[in-house]
């Protein structure tokens, strides 16, 4: 059972972990909105359009596969890593 203590400091870490994520993909899609803009308008045979069609099934089965999965540290170390599937 866990206590309050590590119950916070999850949340707070997890938290800042995906505000840093989405400050990073907002400058990203800032810095790249420009060039997107160019590439699609020069995209006659619509190869950039298919090619995010098969990326967003790849992310969305890779996605399914990975749920529930949480980072742990101590997981990369545990002997009974390979049985997780089992629980």
């Amino acid at each position: 059972m866990q206590t309050l203590a590590v119950d916070i400091a999850s949340t707070f870490v997890d938290d800042a972990t995906a505000l840093v994520t989405g400050f990073g993909r907002a400058l990203l899609r800032l810095a790249m909105g420009p060039i997107d803009r160019i590439a699609n308008a020069c995209d006659i045979a619509g190869v950039l359009t298919e090619r995010r069609a098969t990326f967003r099934m790849w992310r969305a089965n890779r996605r399914v596969r990975h749920e529930g999965r949480r980072f742990n540290l101590l997981g990369r170390l545990s002997p009974f890593r390979r049985l997780a599937h089992l629980t």
